[in-house]
């Protein structure tokens, strides 16, 4: 339908367009991650992630996208106060708990830390934080592990 619909054989509503977006960010995270969140967490808690994501309005979505910015740019800063404890590495935890819970159908504090925990161990996942800063995605652990009471 995109492409009918740059052709102008055929008109889509925004909606649609917003639709299709939303599907082709699931294939691109499926195809990136999905061996090793299906893995994880198994196929039924990863579909009912996709359909809860499916069914973001725009401004959730966009909410979304402006959260992940927002915990990648405290995060930086966290990270250079060396404080896994402090201040900023708590409210980066807070907005990542935020941030999860737009996505999963179902929240617990020990998946939460076990996807961090993930990130950690999984280089395709660590590369994600540590674009961020050298340092950043074991940071995050310490600072989840304070943040959750673990």
């Amino acid at each position: 339908n995109t492409i009918l619909n740059i052709k102008g054989e055929l008109t889509m509503k925004d909606q649609e367009k917003f639709n299709g977006f939303i599907e082709e960010t699931i294939q691109e995270n499926e195809k990136k991650y999905g061996t090793e969140i299906r893995e994880k967490y198994g196929d039924k808690t990863i579909d009912a992630s996709y359909d809860k994501m499916r069914k973001l309005s725009k401004w959730e979505f966009n909410k979304a996208q402006n959260l992940g910015k927002e915990i990648n740019e405290l995060l930086f800063r966290a990270v250079n106060t060396n404080d896994p404890s402090g201040e900023l590495a708590q409210k980066v935890c807070k907005l990542h708990q935020e941030w999860i819970k737009m996505y999963w159908s179902t929240y617990s504090e020990e998946t939460h830390l076990g996807l961090v925990q993930m990130y950690t161990e999984n280089e395709q996942f660590k590369s994600y934080y540590e674009k961020v800063t050298i340092g950043a995605t074991d940071f995050l652990y310490k600072a989840m592990k304070i943040y959750l009471g673990k």
